[in-house]
C-alpha cells in the first residue's frame, strides 16, 4: 500500500504526536480539522491499521501507532535530507566527497578543516579512508577518491595535480633501553645493520617506492604508524618517526634521538604532504572548499 502513501498523510501523523490533538495540529498546518481528521482516517483505512483509540475525550495513538510515527519521523527526516542534497548538487555541490589519506598526514588540521567542510555543506555525504603508505595515490587513480592527502615518491607524477600543504619532520628514534641508545657517537651502517630497522610500507605493493630505507639492513614493515610506534616503545627496532608523534615520548625518556652519520643523513630529514587531485577529474564546489580551507591552515 505503500504507493497511496503520502509524506503529508505523515507529517500530519507525526504533528499530532507532537501537538496532542488533531484541532492543535489544525492550527499548526493552517488546515481545517476536517481536513486532519480525514486525512488520518483515510490513512488508517488505506493501511489496515487503527492509529487512534477514539474512545475517550481526546483521540490517543495506539500501541501500533506510537511505532509507525517513529517511522513517519525517519522517513520524513530521509525525505528532507533527499530534498536537501538534490537542492545541493543543483547549486553545483557533488553529491560525495570521498578523500583518501596517507598515515603521516598530522589528524590535528585535517580534523578542524573536516568540521568546517560539515558546517559549510551540512548535506554532503562525505566518504573518508587512511590508507597505508601510498594507498591514497592508488585510491585516488583508482577513482575510488576524488582527493588524496599523501605524499608523492619519488615525485608529483605528470598526470596528477598536487598542492604542497605542509612537511613532516623526520626524526631518527630509538628506545631507551635498546642498544643502539647506549652510543656515544654518531651511528654508522655497520652500527645499525645488525638491527631491526621498523618501515613504514605500502600494504599491495611493498617493494614499491619507499623512504630512508638503509640497504641491507633487517627490516619490519608496518602500514599504520601506530603500530609501528608500539614497537620502536618496545624497543624491537629504530626507525624515522614524524616529530609531532613522538615528541611527548622524547621528553619522558622513553625515546631518545639517533643521531646519524653524515653518509647517512643524505635522506633528506623532512617529507612534503601534497593534497592531490587527478589532473582529468576536477574537483567539485565542496572539494575546491576543502582545498581551500586546508590551505590556509597549513600550506607551506
Amino acid at each position: 500500500m505503500i504507493g497511496n502513501l503520502s509524506l503529508d498523510q505523515l507529517r500530519i501523523l507525526v504533528t499530532i504526536a507532537e501537538t496532542g490533538s488533531f484541532s492543535a495540529t489544525g492550527r499548526h498546518l493552517r488546515r481545517a480539522q476536517s481536513a486532519i481528521s480525514q486525512s488520518i482516517a483515510t490513512l488508517e483505512s488505506v493501511q489496515g491499521v487503527r492509529l487512534f483509540d477514539r474512545s475517550g475525550h481526546r483521540p490517543t495513538l495506539t500501541e501500533v501507532g506510537r511505532v509507525l510515527v517513529v517511522q513517519a519521523r525517519a522517513v520524513l527526516a530521509s525525505a528532507a535530507q533527499f530534498e536537501a542534497m538534490a537542492a545541493s548538487t543543483a547549486a553545483g555541490v557533488e553529491p560525495e566527497l570521498a578523500i583518501a589519506i596517507d598515515p603521516l598526514v598530522p589528524s590535528a588540521p585535517l580534523i578542524e578543516s573536516l568540521r568546517a567542510l560539515r558546517e559549510a555543506f551540512p548535506h554532503l555525504a562525505v566518504s573518508f579512508s587512511t590508507e597505508g603508505l601510498g594507498g591514497a595515490e592508488r585510491r585516488l587513480r583508482n577513482g575510488d577518491a576524488a582527493l588524496a592527502l599523501c605524499t608523492l615518491i619519488p615525485t608529483v607524477p605528470d598526470d596528477v595535480i598536487a598542492l604542497p600543504l605542509l612537511s613532516v619532520d623526520l626524526r631518527p628514534v630509538v628506545a631507551s633501553g635498546h642498544p643502539l641508545a647506549m652510543l656515544d657517537r654518531p651511528a654508522t651502517s655497520a652500527d645499525l645493520k645488525p638491527f631491526v630497522q621498523l618501515v613504514l610500507s605500502d600494504p599491495v605493493a611493498p617493494e614499491g617506492p619507499s623512504y630512508g630505507v638503509m640497504t641491507g639492513s633487517h627490516q619490519w614493515r608496518f602500514v599504520d604508524l601506530a603500530r609501528r610506534l608500539d614497537f620502536l616503545l618496545a624497543g624491537f627496532g629504530w626507525c624515522r618517526m614524524p616529530e609531532h608523534l613522538i615528541a611527548d615520548h622524547l621528553a619522558s625518556g622513553r625515546l631518545v634521538p639517533l643521531e646519524l652519520t653524515a653518509e647517512l643523513q643524505r635522506t633528506p630529514d623532512t617529507l612534503t604532504i601534497y593534497a592531490a587531485h587527478m589532473q582529468d577529474r576536477a574537483l567539485g564546489k565542496a572539494g575546491r572548499w576543502l582545498l581551500d580551507d586546508l590551505t590556509r591552515r597549513l600550506c607551506m
